[in-house]
């Protein structure tokens, strides 16, 4: 299977996206959650709207799956701007999966202010959700089988890779 570029998949992301910027007297703030969703957020903000705001989410402090599966995670601060109360945020990321991460970020968010809306951006949508999250704007959507994933590789250049996990034997 291959993957479009992401080089065309942004470019589709910025189209969609460039509506929400039309209006100088409100400007969207882009989010991105670390890492693949902020190499995103970045190209999008140079694309659309070099002098918009842009925050970066470290959720790892936000996930609800640490015991199931083992994360260890590297904490590092995220980044918002200090007022987010009744703004859009433009929320990207790389992969949309379960929808777990996107959750995890929505309630840091709300930790910072009550934004007045959040739209989702995501580059690669491959289904699955376990909690019930549907992105706003997408650059591909695909299906891989259960021992897959897709991965952002990156910064320079960034590119899409899938994986599959090996099964071990017992």
């Amino acid at each position: 299977m291959s993957l479009p570029s992401v080089e065309s998949l942004i470019e589709k992301l910025s189209r969609e996206l460039t509506p929400y910027f039309s209006s100088s007297a409100s400007q969207p703030v882009i989010v991105g959650i670390e890492t693949g969703g902020a190499w995103i957020a970045e190209q999008l903000r140079r694309r659309i709207a070099p002098g918009a705001e842009l925050g970066r989410l470290n959720i790892s402090f936000y996930r609800d799956d640490f015991t199931r599966t083992g994360l260890h995670p590297t904490v590092k601060p995220s980044s918002l701007p200090t007022d987010i109360d009744d703004k859009t945020i433009i929320l990207v990321d790389d992969v949309l999966h379960s929808g777990r991460t996107v959750r995890a970020a929505m309630n840091e968010i709300f930790d910072y202010g009550r934004p007045r809306k959040i739209v989702l951006a995501i580059l690669i949508d491959r289904g699955e959700r376990e909690i019930p999250v549907q992105p706003d704007v997408v650059g591909a959507t695909t299906e891989l089988d259960s021992s897959s994933h897709i991965k952002l590789e990156g910064p320079e250049p960034l590119r899409l890779v899938i994986k599959t996990r090996e099964r071990h034997a017992e």
